[in-house]
């Protein structure tokens, strides 16, 4: 039954998808920013495969690579270790068992900021005699299982890890990752830091809760009526009580709030954009912007 249903689905949907696309498309590449699972499965599916690569341009410019050989790629991670290129997880710190900053070498690897002795510093770290690229992202590595080349997981930046105010760290990328896995979640922003517990501040998604809305007879009066509506947010929390179990205790989600205006790398009105040119949440601008809302949370 399932073998008809793949079949129906490629000649009725998927093969429009790769026809939209030229009709000869192998893959697509994909970087900057990670790719939700859900896009990469179903695009995936559909004989378009998503393959991710991870890297800076201190590195000129690649780490890792998904390839598009089989056992060349690996969901959930960046791909794996590109030859010639040394990685090493520096767990030095605060981080969950396995994980740690991703320090590089390779014969790409930048020597130095030119004239900038203090931000080359700041970039690379001795170990053993060894210089090594410190690029400011958490990870780990995961053994291939043909013995080649490991895969590289990227679980957040080091800038971005928050410490709760009962000293615990959270790693917020996977949280929102497991959040935007979701059909009515848009955007969403883990806070926590010298808080006492973690909460979200979640952009539902508009055409996701209308539809959703419509299913279940609720009247549609609005994308503001609908993000306050009792049964709107009692559907989110169903979502927080299913991805809450995958996580410590002190990176669960305690409460939330949904907002209405999308979050953007270019603002019109003169305010200051929430996200980066490669559409990175800007977690100060976005703290600041939701302070009273994220007080409302906090309050008692």
């Amino acid at each position: 039954m399932k073998a008809l249903q793949w079949k129906i689905a490629h000649k009725l949907i998927f093969s429009k998808w790769r026809e939209a696309l030229g009709g000869r498309i192998i893959g697509v590449i994909t970087g900057a920013s990670a790719c939700p699972l859900r896009i990469m499965r179903t695009f995936n599916a559909a004989g378009i495969n998503v393959r991710e690569g991870y890297g800076m341009t201190e590195a000129a410019p690649a780490i890792s690579f998904s390839r598009f050989e089989k056992g060349g790629a690996k969901l959930g991670t960046v791909g794996r270790i590109l030859e010639g290129v040394s990685v090493m997880i520096d767990a030095e710190g605060e981080y969950r068992e396995g994980e740690g900053e991703i320090l590089a070498r390779s014969p790409g690897v930048m020597l130095g900021y030119y004239k900038q002795p203090d931000k080359t510093a700041e970039m690379t770290k001795v170990i053993d005699g060894v210089t090594w690229l410190a690029t400011g992202d958490v990870g780990m590595l995961i053994p291939a299982v043909d013995g080649g080349l490991p895969f590289l997981k990227i679980t957040d930046r080091k800038k971005e890890l928050l410490k709760t105010s009962l000293g615990k760290y959270v790693a917020p990328a996977p949280i929102e990752s497991a959040l935007k896995e979701h059909y009515l979640v848009d955007q969403a922003m883990v806070v926590g830091e010298n808080l006492k517990f973690v909460s979200a501040l979640i952009v539902p998604s508009e055409d996701g809760v209308k539809e959703w809305c419509l299913r279940h007879k609720i009247a549609w009066k609005g994308f503001a009526a609908a993000v306050v509506d009792p049964q709107v947010i009692a559907r989110f929390q169903m979502l927080m009580d299913r991805v809450n179990p995958n996580l410590a205790r002190h990176e669960q989600i305690r409460k939330f709030t949904l907002l209405t205006d999308p979050w953007e790398p270019v603002k019109t009105d003169g305010t200051n954009a929430e996200l980066t040119p490669t559409l990175k949440l800007k977690r100060r601008v976005i703290m600041d912007k939701f302070k009273d809302v994220i007080e409302i949370m906090y309050a008692g």
